[in-house]
């Protein structure tokens, strides 16, 4: 499957602190992100593999993290069903 810029996505691996850009001061301690985090494709970086700068976000819609995942770390969560013609 191919993603696209803003895309939402959950993590499907703990995502270590080294990896992480954590944005809001109250989440300077933790030590990784949980599997099951969901975030938005906010960039794509193009090659063989292609990496995603994902963008996590709290319910109000303020940015805690961001991360740069692979394809593999990555699932696309979808709101609507597709049906097959």
């Amino acid at each position: 499957m191919t993603l696209a810029n803003l895309d939402t996505v959950a993590n499907i691996k703990p995502i270590a602190r080294d990896r992480l850009t954590l944005v809001e001061p109250e989440y300077q301690s933790i030590q990784q992100l949980p599997i099951g985090q969901v975030g938005t494709i906010v960039e794509i970086y193009p090659g063989e593999s292609p990496r995603y700068l994902v963008e996590f976000a709290d319910l109000q819609g303020r940015e805690y993290a961001m991360a740069v995942l692979q394809p593999t770390e990555v699932l696309a969560l979808h709101y609507d069903l597709s049906l097959a013609s």
